[in-house]
């Protein structure tokens, strides 16, 4: 299955930083493409939605109509009279149905019976998504839901030939096929950077996808029996777990990968929060915390649910407790008791509450 993924695809020293207050943290903030869209669908609107969605998809750029459709979808799942509006005012729009069927998969996602729910909406998913010419993103959808029905490994290979036929370096349908091989052969881990590197090697400078590498970093330091992260700043030491020593190259590699592509963007930008929340909780896990404090410093206030709310309800916190858990390593390394780069206090003593971004927790992955 791996030959096959890879066959058909192929084609200055860090700050200290002092960190933000924790009542400046937002929660899956939109970027301000997308906000007008979510607070016009908050209104029962859906005009902006739409006027997005056909920009995206008129000029082909398929990360962020995939981003979009699936905050979209998200929104909809507690807010969803817009929708219903926008798909009896315009029932064939392609843009609609994208979001329709986002919908349909998260909906079913964290439902104990997903594979049983999900099957019979597979091929609904899967027709229109053939009906939506050169667009790659509901390939991705298509790709979430084969995923999630337990799918065979034919066919999930017949919808990934699909998928990269549209486009070879489309970020989502690679994170859809490296979260598919994972479930499909735990501990692969290696089988997984293959494939990971793979996409990034074959990817353009500027292309998203050259991110995946860390995305199956985090599958591999995450997965059952490998590396787990301790409260305190001492953390490296998980970072030899039996199964992760020898992959130990390779995963810096990716973080370091990921930090090239990070430097790309500007600092505290909502649109790259996904990467740099996810490249923080791998650096962490690595014990490299003088780096996870330079993302934090790009990151701003920009908190993502993923990967914080991996084994918790509350993201934030989760977030807040390792920002801290970063900045007093970093003071410790450097020999400093006290100073500017001490983070927030944890836990009760913290001082504030985070704020919610608007548009809610998203699933099965905004990553």
């Amino acid at each position: 299955m791996l030959r096959a993924f890879l066959r058909t695809a192929a084609r200055a020293r860090p700050r200290s930083p002092r960190p933000a207050q924790d009542d400046d943290v937002l929660l899956d903030a939109p970027d301000d493409r997308l906000a007008p869209a979510l607070v016009a669908a908050a209104r029962g609107e859906h005009g902006p939605a739409a006027g997005l969605l056909a920009g995206t998809r008129e000029n082909a750029e398929w990360d962020h109509r995939d981003r979009y459709a699936t905050r979209l979808a998200a929104f909809a799942r507690s807010r969803a009279e817009w929708l219903g509006d926008w798909r009896s005012t315009a029932p064939d729009d392609p843009d609609a149905l994208l979001v329709a069927a986002r919908l349909a998969v998260h909906r079913d996602w964290d439902s104990p019976a997903r594979a049983e729910l999900l099957r019979p909406v597979l091929p609904a998913v899967v027709a229109a998504a053939r009906d939506a010419g050169p667009d790659p993103v509901p390939w991705r959808t298509a790709l979430d839901a084969a995923r999630g029905a337990h799918a065979g490994h034919t066919e999930f290979e017949r919808l990934w030939e699909q998928a990269v036929r549209r486009d070879p370096h489309h970020y989502g349908c690679h994170v859809a096929a490296l979260e598919y091989l994972a479930a499909a052969s735990p501990g692969a881990h290696r089988e997984c950077l293959d494939f990971a590197e793979t996409a990034a090697q074959d990817a353009p400078e500027e292309a998203l996808v050259r991110a995946l590498p860390l995305h199956a970093a985090h599958a591999c330091l995450t997965a059952p029996g490998g590396a787990r992260p301790r409260p305190g700043p001492d953390a490296d030491a998980d970072a030899d777990a039996p199964g992760v020593s020898a992959l130990r190259p390779r995963l810096d590699a990716a973080a370091d990968r990921a930090t090239a592509l990070s430097a790309a963007y500007p600092a505290a930008d909502p649109w790259a929060a996904a990467l740099r929340n996810l490249l923080v909780d791998v650096l962490v896990r690595l014990g490299r915390h003088q780096d996870a404090a330079e993302q934090l410093r790009l990151t701003g206030p920009y908190v993502t649910s993923f990967p914080w709310d991996r084994d918790t309800d509350d993201p934030l916190g989760r977030f807040v407790r390792v920002r801290a858990d970063v900045h007093a390593a970093v003071v410790s390394a450097n020999g400093s008791g006290s100073g500017s780069t001490s983070g927030p206090a944890t836990g009760s003593q913290g001082a504030g509450r985070p704020r919610n971004g608007r548009g809610g927790r998203v699933r099965p992955g905004d990553h």
